[in-house]
């Protein structure tokens, strides 16, 4: 027994995890009634999400008390690709569904959930998180909240005795090695995640909405090897696919499974730490990408919004479009303030178009249908480009400073 957990334990985490994800494969195929395995990969997620809030308030709370230097220029930077990415996403995906026009089947509407009436509600959600009450946004895993006042106690903090400081960095030392722990039962929370997809979802998907799957997995995968890339190499001048594939294979295959990007967060963090970045930098910018950095969402809204109007016979024209781009990616910023996420902002994209909401609402319900598969998907690009835009906005900066910058350091 001793020998096979030593062997197990010499494996590196990634192997782990493909054998878990095969092992959990071939037990949704032979055994999907033995739902009991599923409770590994909830437990996982659930690991996950309770401790990636209190690992970002006090990460962020001793960074800032500790912090000897000014990081506003690499944060300005990152919120900037942040907000660029999300737009380009929109825009490729507008190109994708002028390329490949999509219909849909309607549906009725599979949700009883009331839409935002429009991009003011959005924004006002947004600012309101911002200010709730500290305690209900760690217990709501309200991010905005955490990290506003996270923010504001650790200036509070720069001003007390050392004493203070050190407990604080000792608390966020400690979630740190908690979060390790988590880690490090990934593979069999993957097996128990992979053996609930394969257990329950048939291929019907795939034989009624495969080629709107298609066109949205197609702009995300776009997005993540030609746009991304192109905007890396602009900023940093080294080839960016080593980075780039090295996000997807730490972070993407993780929030894949997960389909969340708030679980991913401590994931996230740990990739940051062995990539050498700065502590003070990606404490801040991963929890905030996972509220603002949507990439995934954006293209989601424009594709099933463009497909509801092909499907109306509405013609859209060049500017429209354009319009349509920057609506979605100002609405994806904001999906973290709306209860079901990207999907519930089609409605509010639709309205450009002049679709009522009972026929926007019937394509909310088909993107509930695919969403198994979409989600996970959206999720991977939107918590891989996270870590990939942090470390692009720290090396830029490092480069700027005349730096030799390496991408992924020798002992990674």
């Amino acid at each position: 027994m001793k020998n096979i957990l030593s062997k197990w334990n010499k494996l590196s985490l990634i192997t782990r995890i493909a054998i878990g994800l095969v092992i959990g494969t071939i037990l949704g195929l032979t055994v999907p009634k033995t739902t009991a395995i599923a409770l590994l990969g909830d437990m996982f997620v659930g690991a996950l999400r309770a401790v990636a809030p209190i690992l970002v308030f006090f990460l962020v709370m001793s960074s800032l008390a500790n912090a000897k230097g000014n990081a506003a220029k690499n944060m300005r930077t990152v919120i900037m690709l942040y907000m660029l990415t999300t737009f380009i996403g929109a825009f490729v995906a507008v190109l994708g569904s002028f390329a490949f026009p999509q219909t849909l089947k309607l549906t009725e509407a599979a949700t009883s959930a009331t839409p935002p009436s429009g991009i003011a509600e959005v924004l006002k959600n947004l600012l309101l998180n911002i200010v709730s009450n500290p305690v209900d946004s760690l217990v709501q895993a309200n991010y905005i909240g955490i990290l506003f006042w996270a923010v504001i106690l650790g200036i509070a903090f720069k001003h007390a005795c050392a004493n203070t400081k050190n407990f604080l960095s000792d608390a966020a030392d400690a979630v740190t090695q908690a979060v390790h722990w988590i880690i490090s039962f990934a593979p069999f929370g993957i097996l128990g995640l992979v053996f609930h997809t394969v257990s329950t979802n048939g291929l019907s998907i795939f034989t009624d909405y495969g080629k709107l799957l298609l066109l949205l997995i197609g702009c995300m995968l776009f997005t993540v090897f030609v746009t991304n890339p192109i905007i890396v190499f602009t900023m940093l001048r080294k080839n960016p696919y080593p980075l780039i594939l090295k996000c997807i294979k730490e972070s993407g295959i993780y929030a894949f499974f997960t389909r969340s990007s708030a679980a991913n967060i401590p994931m996230n963090m740990a990739l940051c730490e062995r990539l050498g970045l700065n502590k003070d930098n990606y404490s801040v910018s991963i929890p905030l990408g996972s509220t603002i950095n949507m990439d995934g969402a954006a293209i989601t809204i424009t594709v099933m919004t463009l497909a509801t109007a092909h499907t109306m016979g509405i013609s859209v024209d060049i500017p429209t479009a354009f319009i349509l781009s920057v609506l979605s990616a100002i609405a994806a910023c904001g999906a973290s303030g709306v209860a079901g996420g990207s999907l519930l902002l089609i409605p509010l994209a639709c309205s450009l178009f002049g679709i009522p909401n009972d026929i926007a609402m019937q394509t909310v319900a088909v993107g509930f249908i695919i969403g198994v598969v979409q989600d996970s998907v959206e999720t991977a690009l939107n918590s891989s480009s996270d870590v990939l835009l942090t470390a692009t906005a720290e090396l830029y900066q490092r480069r700027k400073a005349g730096e030799d910058i390496v991408l992924i350091p020798k002992d990674f």
